[in-house]
């Protein structure tokens, strides 16, 4: 069929054409996002999932909600060892401005802009910043050099204008994992003060599983604090529909058993779903899919994954560290006890410790519970069976 029309995306954080199977996460944001505009607390997310699992699409679709719910969005990607007031700032000054043109806000905005002088002259890197903010800091707010005490009086005052102007704001951050601890527990005590003020601030994040664990860790309430979606593989009746509804929005048509044999080959995980979808399109002829269209698009797809996806992790890797992984995979699928792959590589728990901490610090792998390991990817022993076991 017509590449041209190809309605798939097989990108990393790129919106599918039909995102099926979120709805029910979509609904609970906009109550959240609706409550918050109207004065009354609103529970922050945490979307936790395996990578190719369509966190960051959600992210994008709960963006949108949150621009129809009259909020302002900042929206970031948490880069590993970038501290989050530096990450922070410039949107902060973005919605401050915004709302500086709303009359009743003006005066609020104006005063929130002077917070996030204080808070700027605080942090070394954020000097030049802060010389460009044409106001005068407020003392006392936000200048105590403590993010867990200044954090949360920048995110009261970005909240005392939104609420004067009739709006909110929306603060999203993607890869959570990789905020630093203290960093991530100045940002649950900002957010634990906009719920007991009823600021209009809503937080939405998303990370890999062990987000949940490292909240916790960081504060103890933070299991209250956050809803934890668990954004995971697709249900077949969603993941069916991921394939069935935008083939025929392009007006052609797939067969059942084709259908069921993408939905089950890809074990309903989203990003692998837009793979095959996309390869199925451009290899069939059309208007209809058939099984064996189906069949030569999985051969293509497993190829696109294993030379892309699945190759630029593990380019990442160590040979130690590739060794670690491959025996992971060769004791099956997860989740793996560590003492077990200690025993197949014929080494002592102890001497793998740097190793684990180094491909679970590149995002490969994580503790899935007390001395247990999984892959952040999905299907990824798979792809390393398949390496080893060479062409077929």
């Amino acid at each position: 069929m017509d590449p041209f029309a190809n309605p798939f995306t097989p990108g990393a954080g790129t919106t599918p054409p039909e995102l099926a199977g979120r709805q029910d996460v979509l609904d609970s944001a906009r109550v959240s996002l609706r409550r918050a505009v109207a004065g009354k607390n609103a529970r922050h997310m945490m979307l936790l999932g395996l990578r190719g699992t369509g966190k960051t699409a959600l992210l994008n679709a709960i963006e949108r909600v949150a621009l129809e719910e009259r909020h302002l969005v900042t929206r970031l990607e948490a880069p590993e060892g970038k501290p989050l007031a530096e990450m922070l700032a410039t949107g902060i000054r973005k919605v401050l401005l915004s709302l500086s043109t709303v009359e009743a806000a003006k005066d609020l905005a104006a005063q929130g802009l002077g917070v996030l002088k204080s808070l700027a002259s605080t942090v070394k890197k954020l000097s030049a910043f802060g010389a460009s903010i044409e106001v005068d800091a407020v003392p006392g707010e936000a200048d105590s050099g403590d993010l867990e005490n200044d954090l949360p009086d920048a995110f009261a005052a970005v909240g005392r204008a939104a609420a004067a102007a009739g709006k909110g704001w929306t603060l999203l951050i993607d890869e959570v994992q990789y905020l630093e601890r203290a960093d991530l527990s100045a940002l649950i005590v900002a957010l634990h003060r906009m719920n007991q003020v009823q600021a209009p601030v809503v937080f939405v994040g998303a990370g890999l599983p062990q987000v949940a664990r490292l909240a916790g860790d960081a504060k103890s309430y933070a299991e209250r604090l956050f809803a934890y979606p668990e954004i995971g593989a697709l249900d077949p009746d969603a993941a069916r529909l991921a394939i069935r509804k935008p083939i025929e929005d392009e007006g052609a048509s797939i067969g059942a058993a084709a259908l069921d044999a993408i939905a089950k080959g890809t074990q309903g995980y989203p990003f692998y779903l837009q793979a095959w979808g996309s390869e199925v399109w451009d290899q069939a002829e059309g208007p209809s899919v058939d099984m064996s269209d189906a069949l030569n698009a999985q051969r293509r797809a497993l190829e696109a994954l294993d030379d892309g996806f699945f190759k630029v992790r593990t380019d990442r890797l160590t040979p130690t560290e590739m060794a670690f992984v491959r025996a992971m995979a060769d004791l099956g699928d997860g989740p793996y006890p560590i003492a077990e792959v200690a025993a197949a590589l014929g080494k002592s728990l102890g001497s793998l410790g740097p190793t684990r901490a180094n491909i679970i610090a590149k995002g490969m792998i994580y503790s899935s519970g007390h001395g247990v390991l999984d892959f952040t990817v999905p299907l990824f022993a798979d792809h390393l069976r398949r390496q080893r076991a060479g062409p077929a």
